[in-house]
């Protein structure tokens, strides 16, 4: 992806379990890479334990603050965006849902008002998810002309966050010659090294293992598309590339998902990381009285990026497994191992295999 060389990127969100890895992989891409968040999402978090602070030029702003989030970009003079910044959580969505609309919608909506003032040609490529999609819990994957909604704050705050950017693109980004492009892209369940946001299974599973603990599961048979951090992040940069140089993707939207057949539920998750760590024991807690509305089943349909971006998934779902409990291993085992260093081969393990494999995003 030659297109990010020595080329300005701002991420927001940069700071989380997904805005970390594509901070270093954006420079190993030959990027200069700016970042905004309002803070270090967690504790431990991937950014302190990478050292990214060493990588990235860092910046605490919070996307609610207009005039804040117009400035820093006024400043960097970006050449792509890449919209991360979010509470990104179902359950504390219902906690804070006013908040969680505000950052997720008002942000989005800041960070393309921002665009408005700039002189100069940026890509921005806005992530919003897969549970923006009114989810009827059907056998088939969800397309991109499907119906937007959602059943819980967060969910919802994603369609609100989907009509904000179309209309800042219907509104001030729709002539040909306009210097601003804007896509959406929605993902799934996301799994990998270095997340350890709270109720997460992931995260859950090796913090309790690696102290020996039992972990409770509140929806063991609940099916997700599982996918490995690298597989969504690989089709954000193909699509900031394409963008950049095809007007024809200018306000589209794009799945990336992992294969339909990848589907599984939340059990046979468990089943196949005990194949990488021992003592493996968890509790099931879904006869336990539950108030909050958890999506049973959620699967994309990706046909879209495989026909304009020519993207599809690299990782088959033991070693989209394998990976994450590899990076844990590493983290919570080999106290000398440098975490970036680990992480960085991991990126190079997957653009080694995309290659292999002849996925055209890998190759060009």
């Amino acid at each position: 992806m030659k297109q990010f060389k020595d080329k300005t990127v701002l991420i927001t969100g940069h700071t989380g379990f997904k805005g970390s890895w594509l901070s270093l992989w954006l420079k190993q891409l030959g990027a200069n890479v700016s970042g905004i968040s309002i803070d270090i999402p967690s504790n431990p978090s991937h950014f302190e334990a990478a050292n990214l602070f060493e990588q990235v030029d860092d910046h605490r702003i919070d996307v609610r603050d207009t005039d804040a989030v117009k400035q820093i970009i006024k400043d960097i003079q970006p050449d792509f965006i890449f919209h991360l910044a979010a509470q990104a959580l179902v359950r504390p969505s219902y906690e804070n849902p006013v908040e969680t609309m505000m950052i997720n919608a008002i942000g989005s909506a800041n960070i393309l008002d921002a665009l408005r003032c700039l002189d100069k040609p940026v890509t921005a490529v806005m992530i919003t998810s897969d549970k923006a999609y009114d989810n009827i819990e059907w056998v088939w994957g969800y397309r991109e002309t499907d119906r937007l909604g959602g059943k819980d704050p967060y969910s919802a705050s994603k369609g609100m966050a989907e009509l904000a950017i179309r209309s800042f693109v219907d509104s001030y980004f729709s002539e040909p010659d306009s210097n601003v492009r804007v896509a959406i892209t929605r993902a799934g369940n996301v799994i990998g090294g270095g997340d350890w946001a709270v109720d997460r299974i992931v995260p859950d599973c090796m913090h309790a293992w690696s102290n020996g603990e039992t972990v409770d599961i509140r929806s063991p048979d609940a099916t997700r598309p599982w996918q490995h951090v690298l597989e969504p992040l690989s089709g954000y940069l193909a699509l900031g590339a394409a963008l950049s140089t095809n007007i024809a993707l200018h306000g589209e939207a794009y799945n990336f998902g992992p294969s339909a057949h990848q589907n599984h539920s939340v059990r046979e998750l468990i089943d196949e990381m005990s194949h990488y760590w021992e003592s493996v024991r968890w509790n099931d807690t879904s006869n336990a009285q539950q108030h909050l509305h958890e999506a049973g089943l959620l699967k994309l349909n990706c046909d879209k990026a495989l026909f304009d971006l020519q993207w599809q998934p690299t990782l088959a779902f033991e070693e989209t497994v394998h990976m994450t409990v590899e990076w844990y291993r590493n983290y919570y085992q080999n106290s000398t191992a440098s975490i970036c260093d680990f992480t960085i081969s991991q990126i190079e393990e997957y653009t080694k295999l995309a290659s292999e494999r002849e996925l055209p995003w890998a190759i060009v």
